[in-house]
């Protein structure tokens, strides 16, 4: 469990760090190039999904972040029962970030519309106030999800006979740091499934139980003593034996007839 928490602890951390600092010191569509045109940290917001994808307006906001919370549910349900069955530590790593960035993101739905204003643009370049006077921009669970990591490595147009000769840039959707926590904890299970999940390779098995241990302590100490029965009866039968053959080495032979 110290593993888990830790990892989710530190990922919210350095998440929720990240999004407070752009949304107090950043209006909406600022850029801030760290390396040149590659790595931009580009202020935007979503109301829905990772990766800026949005799902089906107010109500699919909803929907959503209900199904975000059931699901983060389920996943501490599933670490904490892998953690009971001694499963892998990169197991226990996988679905931690998975739980932090989801957990992240819900932070973000849940409460962000209610402590903060609304963002300024280009325009006004203004920035959020953290507890406004005025109140937050939206109601509980509606808030918007702060994105900010920018990584157009390749900026190209297609040729004018594909798509008109429009503009190709990869890598296109802006994310956050949970989004990062997510997608490593999906490609950590997905790279090492077999280790993780296969029965030869895993130590996903149930601990034994007091009784348990106490008929398997049993069952070897009569093992125990059955081996150390048999050599007594050997020797038993050899004493015998031994008795029967003098025995009819004495005999008078006068009886035989």
């Amino acid at each position: 469990m110290k593993r888990a928490g830790l990892i989710i602890f530190l990922v919210l951390l350095a998440d929720q760090s990240i999004k407070f600092w752009v949304k107090l010191n950043m209006y909406l569509g600022q850029d801030i190039h760290v390396l040149g045109d590659w790595f931009i940290i580009h202020f935007t917001e979503n109301k829905g999904m990772a990766f800026g994808l949005e799902f089906a307006g107010e109500t699919g906001k909803y929907v959503l972040s209900i199904f975000r919370i059931l699901a983060v549910i389920l996943i501490a349900w599933y670490i904490y029962y892998v953690i009971q069955k001694n499963a892998r530590p990169g197991l226990i790593t996988a679905l931690s970030l998975i739980m932090a960035g989801a957990l992240g993101n819900i932070i973000d739905s849940a409460f962000y519309g209610v402590i903060f204003n609304e963002s300024g643009n280009f325009i006004t370049q203004e920035t959020a106030t953290l507890f406004p006077e005025s109140g937050g921009y939206a109601p509980f669970l509606q808030g918007k999800v702060v994105d900010m990591f920018y990584f157009p490595v390749i900026q190209t147009q297609w040729p004018q006979w594909l798509f008109e000769g429009r503009s190709f840039i990869f890598f296109r959707p802006v994310f956050n740091f949970a989004d990062v926590a997510i997608t490593v904890g999906v490609f950590m299970l997905l790279i090492f499934q077999n280790r993780y999940f296969h029965k030869d390779a895993n130590s996903i098995q149930p601990l034994p139980k007091n009784q348990e241990c106490k008929n398997a302590f049993q069952k070897i100490s009569h093992m125990t003593e059955n081996r150390e029965e048999k050599p007594e009866e050997a020797l038993t039968l050899s004493d015998n034996e031994k008795a029967s053959q003098h025995y009819h080495h004495n005999e008078d032979p006068g009886l035989k007839d």
